[in-house]
């Protein structure tokens, strides 16, 4: 088992702890905020089991159908996160509505309350875990997975100081007020973890840094030739693709040139982890002028 779906497994372990943590709170108070606290940590399990799917299918190697791998498998699994924080938003707003029109005191809060805190404080020494370690693995899934944590955790500080001022001030209809405001909040996190992951399936290319890295290891290491034109890069969850033309004397040897081109390749593959680089050779008379120049 790798590092990836280890990250994943715990996550899955640490999402049914929390919801039960959430769902005794709930209990104890009988707080519509604490419900809708306890309504997203279900999404937090599904999302979970999601994630490990798609990770799992994203390290199967490439094969007959799937040529070029099964890399963006981690998108889908992004995509269908970011769609179920949405859908517990709406849910957390409904129950909102319904404790604002019979709002109700609450039973035995400050033991909720401290149930509850126990289980945000697991949430937020999780969530660390996944977006730093999922950044460093390249791993979309673990990063959205991390993000829709923060907002959980978020929205549970925010449901907490809501229930804490319904029984200091006797108002219990801050109860299901404070819940609507973390359903906002939620259903934006949604938006965001939803609008990063759409782009990945689309194709966007690395950002700036990644890209003036790989233009700069091109015109280093391919001595000999004349130029490199038509660069392309795009990720799908840990891989990033790059492809590019590169131009050669028109007597250049095929073994020279696939010499350079087996030079730039590993150093490519040295800087920019999980890399899978094509090079079209191309005749001078095909030079463009343009892009990375190397004389």
């Amino acid at each position: 088992m790798n590092k990836t779906t280890t990250i994943a497994v715990g996550s899955l372990f640490v999402g049914i702890i929390v919801l039960a943590l959430k769902g005794v709170a709930y209990w104890l108070t009988g707080s519509v905020a604490l419900l809708s606290d306890a309504l997203e940590s279900t999404v937090n399990v599904a999302t979970a089991v999601a994630a490990l799917i798609a990770i799992k299918v994203a390290e199967q190697p490439a094969d007959d159908n799937h040529p070029y791998g099964h890399h963006k498998a981690e998108f889908f699994s992004a995509v269908l996160e970011g769609v179920m924080i949405i859908v517990a938003a709406l849910l957390i707003m409904n129950e909102a509505y319904k404790g604002f029109l019979a709002p109700h005191p609450l039973d035995a809060p400050i033991e909720g309350l401290l149930v509850n805190g126990l289980a945000t404080g697991i949430n937020g020494a999780w969530c660390w875990v996944l977006i730093s370690r999922g950044k460093r693995l390249r791993s979309p899934a673990l990063v959205a997975d991390g993000h829709h944590l923060l907002s959980d955790v978020v929205s549970s500080g925010g449901v907490a100081v809501g229930v804490l001022l319904a029984v200091v001030t006797g108002w219990a209809v801050l109860d299901p007020l404070l819940a609507g405001i973390v359903a906002l909040n939620i259903l934006w996190s949604g938006w965001k973890v939803t609008k990063q992951s759409l782009s990945g399936l689309m194709d966007e290319a690395v950002d700036a840094d990644v890209l003036r890295r790989i233009r700069e290891i091109i015109g280093t290491e391919a001595t000999g030739a004349l130029e490199a034109h038509d660069l392309r890069t795009r990720h799908a969850g840990k891989a990033i693709f790059i492809d590019f033309h590169l131009v050669v004397p028109g007597q250049m040897a095929v073994v020279d040139a696939h010499a350079i081109c087996d030079r730039i390749e590993t150093a490519l593959k040295a800087d920019v982890d999980a890399a899978i680089i094509t090079i079209h050779v191309e005749p001078e008379n095909k030079a463009k002028h343009s892009g990375v120049l190397v004389l």
